[in-house]
């Protein structure tokens, strides 16, 4: 009898776990994880927190239409605090512990080749929203930032020419890390072609963080000395404040030496006085001043989604290149699974390959059949007293991008499909 009911007593037990455990799997079931990977805190956080809120606001928006594959997108968020290995770390975590179907994230180059040793041992997939040099193409990535062709060089070309200010010296001026060492390195061989000399090329690199551009820009204004200059920046995060301060303190005019940037946006000149900076450049893919309904919509929508969030200064957000790459590749990304069917990595990888979205810079986007790229239009803008940008050149559609820059040596021969890094 006592035998009787220890077995019938441990029946019920595991029958209650199995009930338990079921449940657990089925909520688990009712939601797709994704994976929102940006520096909420240290010097990158002034760029990458808007990514993390354009991320929310997107997946809020697929849920209010009924989600993907019947399931809800259930976000998850973590801060890499702008800390290159600790981008590692958390990306194991989304991968192996939250068990994401995707990653949005990064912002640097160096936070981005931290974690692409983790996305493709695990085989993850991980969408990047920002401009990048180039000279990588992973099967685990999808690049909806600007390749160097979609950016760096036809800004440059700007400045080249009568329009532009017709620039004979460049100032190539960055933060030393990858991104911005390998595109100057690009941009030397470029105007090298153009037949402009080594003399009339300087490079100067700070640390992330950098705040005195006292010298720097001293040393600007002697190296304009010698003839026509541009500024080409490639400066990063919190940094951008004091350089652009220290523009205006110095009385360094766009007229004098006009300062083409590849990293600040609205997001990054919201805490400057702008007044001294008119004239001065930017280089995007997007421009919160574009007029077009759908970024008109877009906006209101965010500012709305904001407010309701109970945001502080919803009403004065701002929206800028990142944010709208943010926002594409988190559509996209749904609409490949929806034509998958499945989250399968290899299926939407697959399932990426030529879709299309309509975009808030006013074009159709499309995402390319081979290289993991976005088609996208270049727009050069002018800064503003607002803060804003008005666009002064952009090409007349979209345009393919160029993951291998052909002026680097030996890029013919490189394959214009992904691989794996090799390690």
């Amino acid at each position: 009898m006592t035998t009787r009911r220890l077995v019938l007593k441990s029946s019920v037990i595991a029958a209650s776990l199995l009930a338990a455990g079921f449940s657990v799997q089925a909520r688990a079931a009712d939601t797709i994880k994704v994976g929102v990977l940006h520096s909420l805190s240290g010097t990158m956080a002034i760029s990458e927190t808007s990514l993390k809120d354009m991320a929310l606001f997107a997946i809020d928006e697929i849920n209010a239409k009924g989600g993907v594959l019947g399931k809800k997108l259930e976000p998850v968020v973590v801060d890499p605090a702008s800390n290159w290995p600790l981008f590692a770390e958390k990306a194991r975590q989304l991968l192996t512990r939250d068990k994401v179907a995707v990653t949005f994230g990064c912002w640097t180059s160096v936070s981005r080749k931290s974690v692409l040793p983790v996305y493709e041992e695990l085989n993850g997939l991980l969408f990047y929203p920002v401009q990048y040099e180039g000279e990588e193409l992973s099967p685990n990535v999808f690049y909806t930032g600007a390749a160097p062709n979609q950016q760096a060089i036809p800004a440059v070309e700007y400045l080249m020419s009568k329009e532009g200010g017709a620039a004979k010296r460049y100032f190539l001026l960055g933060t030393d890390y990858v991104y911005p060492r390998t595109t100057n390195k690009i941009l030397r061989s470029f105007l090298k072609s153009k037949g402009v000399k080594d003399s009339d090329i300087q490079e100067v690199y700070t640390p992330f963080g950098h705040s005195d551009y006292q010298t720097i820009v001293g040393n600007i204004k002697k190296f304009a000395a010698g003839g026509k200059t541009a500024v080409i920046s490639t400066i990063n995060g919190d940094s951008n404040v004091p350089f652009y301060k220290e523009l205006g303190n110095q009385g360094l005019k766009a007229t004098d030496v006009p300062v083409v940037a590849f990293s600040v946006g609205e997001e990054e000149l919201k805490g400057i006085d702008t007044k001294p900076l008119l004239g001065h450049l930017a280089a995007w893919n997007y421009f919160m001043s574009v007029k077009n309904p759908v970024n008109t919509k877009w906006i209101a929508a965010y500012k709305a989604w904001a407010a309701k969030k109970g945001m502080a200064g919803a009403d004065k957000l701002v929206t800028n290149d990142p944010m709208e790459a943010t926002y594409v590749g988190i559509n996209m990304w749904a609409e490949a699974v929806k034509k998958a069917g499945t989250t399968d990595v290899a299926a939407v990888s697959k399932a990426m390959a030529g879709i299309s979205f309509k975009a808030p810079s006013g074009y159709t986007l499309q995402m390319d059949v081979k290289n993991h790229h976005l088609h996208k239009p270049v727009m050069i803008g002018e800064v503003q007293p607002n803060g804003q940008f008005s666009v002064v050149w952009k090409t007349k559609g979209p345009i393919r991008a160029q993951p291998w820059s052909p002026y680097i040596p030996g890029n013919d021969k490189k394959p214009d499909t992904p691989v794996k890094t090799k390690s």
